[in-house]
């Protein structure tokens, strides 16, 4: 594993040994054990789309870890001025030792990893999040005590978090269940992976047979970052598309809700369902911080 670019590049012992690294620091930092295994480490943090998890969530892991995190928009870089990516690549390779990128299109994170000589991690791009479902995937091993052989269920847009979901459940040993409006679905080659895993995957427009029997529900906003001119035509097409009570009543007795925040309630998810599974999804926010020390301790220490 030279970089996180996608979860589809990871095999299951890889997302595995991530998580059980996730699982170890997030132990010793509450246990006030110091792990400086990035002592002298400096990573730079590529923002093209602003966030709230992702920017804290790494810098404070960096600096947990005994390392600096150098914030860098788009205003900041000439990439967002024309610079080719390849060019970028190479230069922050001779000054860094690693990169997490947060941006819009899959090809420019790949273009990174190609062009350059250090790690590359993708905090996120429309194809995909790997870093929250990681978080995601240890939230509940944390709450389940496993994986394999649990029901995942997603409702609402087939975006970046549906693509990665179904990706990591899957890989993982779980059954993934995706309820998404006719015209919104996953990417097709996350459809193409899913294929080869039978009845172990199901995409249906029915909300309610999605959420039979599932250990933890899913949802997202309805129009994600630079979706905006969108949001009142996905108001209409997501209408009924909405994490509440009455579908939990479909789930399993004991299911848990996950949602990569921030959510907009009242759409995707009711606010007396939110309030209800507060802690779930907060612990989900702070895995963030722990899953992403794992990756960077995995991609960066000892080099």
């Amino acid at each position: 594993m030279n970089h996180l670019l996608k979860l589809l590049d990871l095999s299951n012992e890889e997302i595995i040994e991530l998580l059980n690294l996730g699982d170890q620091l997030k132990y010793e930092l509450k246990h006030g054990i110091r792990h400086q295994h990035l002592k002298g480490k400096t990573m730079g943090m590529i923002f093209q789309k602003s966030s709230t998890r992702t920017r804290v969530s790494f810098e404070v892991g960096m600096a947990q870890l005994g390392g600096s995190a150098l914030f860098l928009s788009a205003r900041d870089l000439q990439i967002g001025r024309g610079e080719p990516v390849q060019d970028t690549a190479r230069v922050l390779s001779r000054y860094l030792d690693g990169i997490m990128i947060r941006t819009f299109a899959q090809q420019e994170v790949e273009d990174l990893a190609k062009y350059g000589s250090i790690p590359i991690i993708n905090g996120l791009t429309d194809f995909c999040h790997p870093c929250q479902v990681l978080a995601d995937l240890m939230t509940i091993r944390e709450y389940k005590g496993g994986l394999e052989g649990l029901k995942m269920c997603y409702i609402g847009d087939g975006n970046n978090m549906a693509n990665s979901l179904i990706v990591g459940g899957l890989k993982t040993g779980m059954s993934v269940a995706v309820a998404t409006p006719a015209g919104y679905r996953p990417d097709p080659a996350v459809l193409d992976f899913a294929k080869p895993y039978g009845d172990k995957f199901l995409l249906t427009s029915d909300i309610r047979a999605a959420a039979e029997k599932a250990d933890v529900v899913f949802t997202d906003v309805w129009a994600s970052m630079g979706m905006e001119e969108e949001a009142e035509k996905r108001r209409a097409a997501f209408k009924g598309y909405q994490v509440n009570e009455e579908l939990l009543g479909l789930c399993a007795p004991d299911a848990i809700v996950q949602h990569c925040l921030p959510a907009h309630r009242g759409e995707e998810i009711t606010d007396e369902t939110f309030e209800k599974h507060a802690n779930e999804i907060f612990d989900e926010a702070e895995n963030r911080l722990h899953a992403q020390k794992a990756v960077m301790v995995k991609l960066m220490a000892g080099k």
